[in-house]
């Protein structure tokens, strides 16, 4: 059967729908309609192992909740992209302990250090389809917030009998728009150390200039260890906790690696928008992502310009400058795809096509037809909310938004567990806390007063009639402010508040309502003072919400069934659960004036050739470490030389389909051993997320020979070594 997804729909019917070489990131369900590719590609194992999720490999590979990681020993041992594991680098780091800057390795289990608060590792256990659940008769029959709320109750219930299972944590996911829904069960390992992360200028080797870019020489690789409680079950905490032994680990591989061999990566990515209507990508590059890129971009020079000289600060808002800037350069890579491009045209010759389709049958066109028209104008109303309300996020104080998320804990608290809101119940207080904790090394009052000082004056600036009345009045502030005394009203409305302390903002986790009600700390009246507004807009957003279910959802089935009548089929976009997608190592043309090629692999001689002196523009994105190039220019290249190379390798490109998420994700060879990491895609092809072109998509993957290499050259990690079996 073909494989395809609506984005690859030409305008002509003989070319739509034509399988496009190594596209898809495919549902381990799946996979047996794809087996036959597999195993064309490369695939040497059988490709139906890989839909058991409990076993090896699939088992060995676990989500660290936004990225990817997998067990690489028989004792816990995670490896993961340093990126990954940046925000507990940085929430150990100091000025005094720079581990930021120097790296950090754990010599003995011992001197292994807590990652951040909340941090975890999800061992996927089972998978299974619960929409009958979800979509019932009854649910089915309402609409709006009705549907909303009944979709939650169903959901919540599912969960609930799901964690009955103790130390697991279950989710259920939406399909194809809300069409389908996926029970996803894990085991929640709840303590997980900092093992060994190499120097910054060797995990984030180029910066903010080399991101999205090839070639590319950056080692982002990190290790952390899972730890359990004494019956090994998932615990909280504790020095007597011991490491988790996983049923599946991967092994280094143990051939080499060549131009044109089968790899396939499996992993957690974090979504795409390929089954999006053309109203949406209309509406998503024509203005909101222009608006958002725009404030990320300021958000990035008032950092910058706040945090300089502070080491301090700048460590505090480390984490939040590399998630702004990789967002911030992903997204105006996607924009300089589609401007310009026909995108739009194809999607729309897409749609034409399906609407013709359900037009030209009776039956079709009143299963489908109203489902198709609603979606549209429920479209526009999202979009005019969206007009109106993306700068709030912006202009929020970190504070404010604490106080808000306590006191809603608390009223939510005065209601039955099952009753509460998803994210207020008890099995989501350790996340809660956690979050809280964490700001005491990522929150910097001075910068914070001067983001929210620049969006609210931003936001002041809109038409009167559009703004929230409520928020004015809890802020004491009126349209058409300027920043200056925006600023000088925050001033005051800081110094009120006591929440930036961290022993006081945890105290809050368990005040009632009366308490919040009686306190005089700023942030905390403007939470109570804006608490019916915020709930009279989320029941606004429901409603939207619930009718906007039914209407998408049936569109989506519309276009499943269209693809069907042709033999075709779809698979889902990612939406951060297990896919698997596979390619081979191949590089690319450039596609510049010049037509230069990409070769498939980078060298330590691209790090020589990159490294900069002081002074020299970029030269603190490029600052390699001394005993890195002294080693490389002494070509201590250790096991892991490559004659063909005459180096040792560094990174790879990839026929891979992935997307964030997949950071961090195990790239396998066709034995299912462990090649490299999976970091990145290339600028101009990040699009893909919107529309897939065989051509210009390769990920970027860390080659574990270099990892290895600095590992046992440069940083003498031997234990971590010995561990994964590496002589």
């Amino acid at each position: 059967m073909k494989s395809i997804s609506l984005t690859l729909l030409a305008a002509s019917l003989a070319a739509a729908g034509v399988a496009q070489a190594n596209e898809g990131m495919w549902m381990p369900k799946q996979l047996p309609q794809i087996a036959k590719d597999l195993r064309a590609t490369g695939l040497a194992i059988d490709p139906n192992k890989l839909q058991d999720l409990t076993t090896f490999p699939m088992g060995a590979v676990v989500s660290l909740g936004g990225c990817t990681a997998s067990f690489v020993s028989p004792q816990g041992l995670v490896v993961t992209n340093h990126h990954c594991a940046y925000g507990s680098i940085q929430y150990n780091s100091k000025p005094e302990r720079d581990l930021i800057k120097n790296g950090f390795y754990a010599a003995t289990l011992a001197d292994e250090l807590p990652a951040a608060p909340g941090s975890r590792v999800l061992v996927t256990v089972d998978m299974k389809d619960v929409t009958a659940q979800v979509l019932n008769a009854k649910t089915l029959a309402l609409a709006g917030k009705a549907r909303t709320d009944a979709i939650e109750a169903a959901e919540k219930s599912i969960v609930a009998a799901c964690e009955a299972d103790k130390g697991h944590r279950c989710n259920v996911y939406p399909f194809f728009g809300g069409l389908q829904y996926q029970l996803i069960k894990q085991l929640e390992i709840r303590d997980v150390r900092l093992v060994h992360a190499p120097a910054d200028m060797v995990g984030r080797f180029g910066g903010d200039t080399d991101n999205w870019m090839w070639p590319r020489h950056t080692g982002d690789y990190s290790f952390y260890r899972a730890y359990v409680g004494p019956d090994g079950k998932p615990a909280d905490y504790s020095k007597d906790n011991k490491p988790y032994q996983p049923k599946y680990h991967l092994k280094i591989a143990s051939t080499p690696l060549n131009d044109g061999d089968f790899v396939m990566v499996t992993g957690y990515p974090g979504r795409t928008n390929r089954h999006r209507l053309p109203r949406e990508v209309d509406f998503t590059f024509g203005w909101e992502q222009k608006a958002v890129v725009a404030a990320m971009g300021e958000s990035i020079d008032l950092i910058k310009a706040e945090t300089a000289g502070r080491r301090d600060a700048e460590i505090k808002m480390a984490a939040r400058m590399q998630g702004l800037n990789n967002y911030y350069k992903n997204r105006q890579g996607q924009q300089a795809s589609y401007d310009g491009s026909d995108i739009l045209a194809r999607k729309t010759a897409a749609f034409d096509q399906l609407k013709a389709w359900v037009n030209a049958d009776a039956k079709r066109k009143e299963r489908y037809g109203a489902d198709i028209a609603a979606t549209d104008s429920l479209l526009g109303e999202r979009e005019a909310i969206a007009k109106a309300e993306y700068l709030l996020g912006f202009s929020t104080p970190s504070m404010l938004g604490s106080a808000r998320q306590l006191y809603q804990l608390a009223q939510e608290r005065t209601k039955p567990d099952a009753e509460r809101k998803s994210g207020y119940q008890d099995r989501d207080l350790a996340r809660l806390r956690a979050g809280l904790q964490q700001l005491d090394r990522r929150y910097d009052e001075q910068t914070d007063k001067r983001l929210v000082a620049h969006f609210l004056a931003k936001y002041l600036a809109q038409p009167a009639g559009t703004l929230n009345a409520a928020l004015l009045n809890a802020w004491g502030l009126k349209a058409g402010q300027d920043e200056a005394s925006i600023r000088a009203r925050l001033d005051v409305v800081y110094a009120a508040s006591k929440l930036a302390d961290t022993a006081t903002r945890m105290g809050w986790l368990d005040k009632d309502v009366a308490a919040f009600k009686a306190s005089d700390d700023a942030f905390i009246k403007m939470a109570v003072a804006l608490y019916e507004d915020d709930r009279a807009r989320e029941d606004r957003d429901k409603e939207l919400a619930g009718k906007l279910q039914k209407a998408y959802a049936g569109t989506q089935q519309a276009m499943i069934d269209f693809h069907a009548s042709r033999g075709e089929v779809v698979y889902p976009d990612a939406n951060s659960t297990l896919r698997i997608s596979f390619g081979k190592v191949q590089g690319r043309d450039h596609g510049g004036a010049d037509g230069t090629a990409w070769t498939p692999f980078t060298t330590l001689r691209g790090i020589v050739e990159k490294a900069k002196g002081p002074g020299q523009p970029g030269s603190d994105e490029f600052n390699a470490p001394a005993e890195q190039l002294a080693a490389i220019k002494a070509k201590q290249y250790g096991n892991y030389y490559v004659k063909s190379l005459d180096s040792v390798p560094v990174n790879f490109l990839a026929t891979l389909d992935t997307t964030g998420g997949n950071s961090g994700s195990p790239v396998l060879n066709k034995n299912a051993e462990l090649v490299g990491l999976l970091f990145d895609g290339t600028l101009d092809a990040v699009i893909s997320d919107w529309d897939y072109n065989p051509k210009n998509v390769r990920s970027i993957v860390l080659d574990a020979r270099y990892m290895l290499w600095q590992m046992s050259v440069v940083d003498k990690a031997t234990r971590v070594l010995q561990e994964m079996g590496v002589k």
